[in-house]
């Protein structure tokens, strides 16, 4: 009974997430940025970790006894100045009941500049965004699928402007120890905003996203491919450096076809020696690729990589990606294992 009320929930919210926005076209749009640098350098949309503390925050399908007392935080020095950052948390209450997993996570846009409609500046302001989530899962008996789902509330501040939200997330896991490939579907951010800014509700960054992972046999390397975004097929975006002029001096923007906007959806990572203690990883993603490059000139947009490093109930991560020829990122994620001596 149980797991039909939860298929029953998972394909309503599927539904109401067809119309999700991408982009810049909703709210919170800090929810759909990965804080967990083990994620960002496998591409930054990975949906299949099954021992990292930092995953049920994108999936909460894969919350599970294994991360029982652990605990990881994680920050990153995003573009122009913004900080953001994360803590994440798991906790087995009991065998029959299962792990229950928490987390905060926030974005801080530091000190801006306002300025009134003539330009004319109006003082100093500050903006940050924050969301606590709390996920639970559980596996279907005598199988290997697990569903879970996250119950998130958000708080969003601009100056004197405040709005608040709540988002629920699904997923559905098929998972075993004694297979090499694992997969899964997740439906996030599917909520809305109960209070707005200035009177006027926005959408919340609601997507479906498709992972799937691969070990190889012979080979100390896993593989990760994801697809994202499946709830709207068109996700390109004319990259202006690619506009081009003709004689008669008219601005022609680029024509994007439709391996171009199939390939947007795609996020691909690779993970070397996933079980040893020391990992090296990288990642590309090829929207931000597509969408970032420019005209003669190698920007490496989309790529990201890093490594972690293993030390006894100790983890360091670290990732570095690549967004533009003029800004890069580097995040920083420690994991404890408390309950490891």
């Amino acid at each position: 009974m149980r797991c039909k009320k939860f298929l029953l929930f998972f394909s309503f919210f599927s539904m109401y997430s067809v119309s999700g926005q991408v982009g810049g076209e909703s709210v919170y749009q800090f929810l759909n940025l990965s804080t967990s640098a083990r994620q960002i350098a496998l591409g930054g949309e990975v949906l299949t970790l099954m021992d990292d503390v930092n995953q049920p925050i994108w999936n909460p399908a894969v919350i599970n006894p294994e991360l029982d007392g652990k605990i990881a935080v994680n920050y990153s020095s995003f573009l122009a100045g913004i900080n953001m950052g994360s803590i994440s948390y798991a906790q087995q209450l009991s065998r029959r009941f299962g792990t229950i997993h928490g987390s905060i996570k926030y974005l801080d846009y530091g000190t801006l500049i306002g300025a009134d409609e003539s330009g004319l500046e109006t003082g100093n302001f500050n903006a940050n965004d924050i969301a606590i989530s709390v996920g639970y899962s559980f596996n279907l008996p005598w199988t290997n699928v697990y569903m879970g789902t996250n119950i998130k509330f958000i708080s969003s501040n601009i100056a004197n402007f405040t709005s608040f939200g709540a988002a629920i997330d699904f997923g559905i896991l098929y998972y075993s120890p004694y297979k090499a490939y694992s997969f899964t579907i997740v439906g996030r951010n599917m909520g809305v905003q109960m209070k707005s800014y200035n009177g006027m509700r926005e959408n919340l960054p609601s997507k479906i996203s498709f992972g799937a992972s691969y070990q190889l046999e012979y080979v100390p390397l896993k593989w990760y491919a994801t697809l994202d975004n499946l709830q709207q097929w068109d996700v390109s975006v004319p990259n202006p450096s690619n506009q081009t002029i003709d004689l008669e001096g008219n601005i022609i923007t680029e024509k994007i076809g439709f391996l171009g906007n199939s390939l947007r959806h795609f996020i691909i990572g690779a993970e070397l020696l996933p079980e040893s203690v020391i990992n090296l990883r990288v990642g590309y993603n090829f929207r931000r690729g597509a969408e970032l490059k420019l005209q003669n000139v190698r920007t490496f947009g989309g790529i990201s990589f890093g490594f972690g490093i293993q030390m006894n109930r100790l983890k360091f991560n670290y990732a570095f990606s690549k967004y533009h020829s003029a800004s890069n990122n580097s995040t920083f994620s420690l994991q404890i294992d408390l309950d490891k001596r």
